[in-house]
């Protein structure tokens, strides 16, 4: 079943998406198969959270998967960085995250 999201990209505009939760997909991944972001500018390290990328400042009250070690260490380094910081690539599409909104970090 898909579930309903919002992804502000770095130009400021909204996009409201339908998002699978079959398809074991992560927010990173969305972004680019919706085509939000342009090429080579997203998901740089193919989601294994070794680059920031697809850092996002999460905007609605979802509760999201608690952030682990190597999610904090890179976002520790990266630029940009809020309270509301999180890498695209850790969350995943699932049911739970219906109603997420979320605002692409600037490309640094």
């Amino acid at each position: 079943m898909d579930i309903n999201i919002t992804i502000i990209d770095r130009e400021g505009v909204s996009h409201k998406i339908e998002a699978p939760t079959d398809m074991a997909m992560n927010l990173m991944e969305v972004v680019r198969s919706f085509e939000l972001a342009p090429e080579g500018t997203i998901g740089v390290c193919g989601g294994m959270a070794m680059c920031a990328s697809c850092q996002c400042y999460v905007l609605s009250n979802t509760e999201l998967p608690e952030m682990q070690d190597d999610e904090e260490a890179m976002l520790s380094e990266a630029f940009y960085v809020k309270d509301n910081s999180r890498l695209g690539c850790q969350i995943q599409m699932t049911q739970e995250m219906e109603g997420l909104e979320v605002e692409l970090a600037p490309e640094s």
